[in-house]
């Protein structure tokens, strides 16, 4: 595996996704069945209408993209990387065309803040056509849903379908529960993902992933154009689709895969490739995950699931005890969960953590005495979960940070097509209500706190 150096560092990557193996002089190899693996029955659940040949090939560039984007680990310093991808593909003038080239390479550009080039030349055989004789779709659904075992999936399923007076469509992104879910002994539509990308070597080097948001948006669309829906649904909430641009960390860049700019261009390549309208809509981007979580135990019938979801980031294999698998209770998201469970009045078992006690006065101390793999990289996401939460709840009071306030409300302003007053009114709102949670949930858990011992916004 070869790569270049340019831009002080800068690796350039070259890959080349083929049908079938083939040498490819001093140019990186993703071969479709092999490097990209489909799975049948989970391909059939995108194949209950009219074959699409236009919808594999984008399942496959979704794939090609993650692969390379997970290939090569980005530089010590920086983070740009050119890279250089060739796709075949069933038409190769549409794709090749100005318009769906310009807005493929825009989203993903800004999404993963990497220099891409994609060629795309024709497929030499035509992929094999798979269609059912029907799926069920929930009758009357208005709307797509991106699901998973998540907190903000759950909750705002069940909201949105209640706020609808319909079923959403829901299109599985991961998880390892209902993966093959059945009503009426039918298979249902989109199931799961419907490919795995695999690495030349036993894992993949690069751990960001930024393109997981391309590849989750890609799915969702693909799903509301099969089921002639336009509406796609953003489960997030707040804190999670505008926080992280808010505070980018040193010089990492912003992750951008729930935020309303990438979203909005997502929409131009649909209408550049499909000729097809679709809208990704954020019914809880002006509200706390606490709030959601609340609103989904008072308002809905299913709000009892709230504490079987899962929200934690990092692999089964980091964070079990005693053989079972735990949240790890101190990233970033496991942080948002906790405060947000906090925020909304309610309680879990402190054995659904590794942390199961975060009032300790060590770090070491919070971890179940049998968790044998403390390491500083665990530490080390422990304390930027815990000042990604601090620093975003010091925004709302910082005149150092007004105008980067009101720079990220003019443009999900733009995005969302709404005045930029009403934008910055409702980020500012979200910014102290964040802060009141994040306040409260610290001086719950006593002086002595580790995490309280992190924080700078909580005296």
């Amino acid at each position: 595996m070869m790569f270049n150096e340019i831009d002080k560092g800068a690796p350039v990557l070259d890959v080349v996704v083929s049908e079938e193996a083939r040498h490819e002089d001093g140019r990186i190899s993703c071969v479709i069945g092999n490097h990209i693996q489909f799975s049948e029955n989970q391909l059939l659940s995108y194949c209950f209408a009219e074959w699409k040949p236009v919808v594999f090939d984008m399942l496959v560039v979704a794939a090609a993209v993650e692969f390379c984007d997970r290939l090569h680990r980005r530089p010590t310093f920086g983070w740009r990387r050119k890279i250089y991808l060739e796709v075949p593909v069933h038409d190769r003038a549409l794709w090749e065309s100005q318009k769906v080239k310009e807005t493929l390479l825009s989203a993903l550009g800004f999404l993963t803040g990497d220099c891409w080039n994609i060629a795309f030349v024709n497929r030499k055989r035509v992929e094999g056509s798979r269609t059912q004789s029907s799926l069920p779709l929930p009758s009357g659904a208005r709307a797509i849903v991106p699901f998973s075992d998540g907190m903000d999936s759950r909750a705002v399923a069940a909201l949105s379908a209640q706020k609808l007076n319909s079923e959403v469509i829901r299109v599985r992104l991961g998880g390892k529960k209902y993966d093959q879910p059945r009503k009426d002994g039918r298979l249902q539509p989109f199931t799961n993902i419907p490919y795995q990308v695999r690495s030349h070597e036993r894992r993949f080097a690069e751990s960001s992933n930024r393109s997981r948001g391309f590849k989750f948006s890609m799915i969702s669309g693909i799903a509301a154009y099969l089921s002639d829906v336009d509406t796609i649904i953003i489960p997030e909430s707040g804190q999670g689709a505008l926080g992280p641009p808010l505070i980018p960390v040193a010089q990492i860049y912003p992750d951008y895969r729930n935020h309303p700019l990438f979203t909005e261009r997502m929409e131009k390549f649909f209408l550049a490739l499909l000729g097809y309208r679709v809208s990704w809509t954020f019914p809880r981007l002006w509200f706390t995950k606490g709030e959601t979580l609340r609103a989904f135990v008072a308002e809905t019938t299913e709000g009892n699931e709230w504490s079987k979801t899962i929200s934690c980031w990092q692999q089964n294999r980091h964070v079990s005890v005693d053989g079972h698998r735990r949240q790890c209770g101190v990233c970033a998201a496991c942080m948002l969960r906790r405060l947000s469970v906090h925020a909304a009045g309610l309680s879990e078992p402190a054995n659904h953590y590794v942390w199961e006690n975060l009032s300790a006065s060590t770090f070491e101390q919070g971890a179940n005495h049998n968790f044998q793999k403390i390491t500083s990289a665990l530490r080390e996401y422990a304390i930027a979960g815990t000042m990604h939460m601090d620093h975003l709840a010091g925004l709302a009071d910082s005149s150092l940070y007004q105008s980067t306030i009101k720079r990220n409300a003019a443009q999900v302003a733009r995005a969302l097509g709404i005045k930029v007053e009403d934008a910055e009114m409702k980020l500012t709102s979200l910014l102290h209500r964040h802060r009141n949670e994040w306040h409260a949930f610290v001086e719950s858990l006593g002086p002595v706190s580790f995490v309280r011992q992190w924080t700078a916004n909580v005296l």
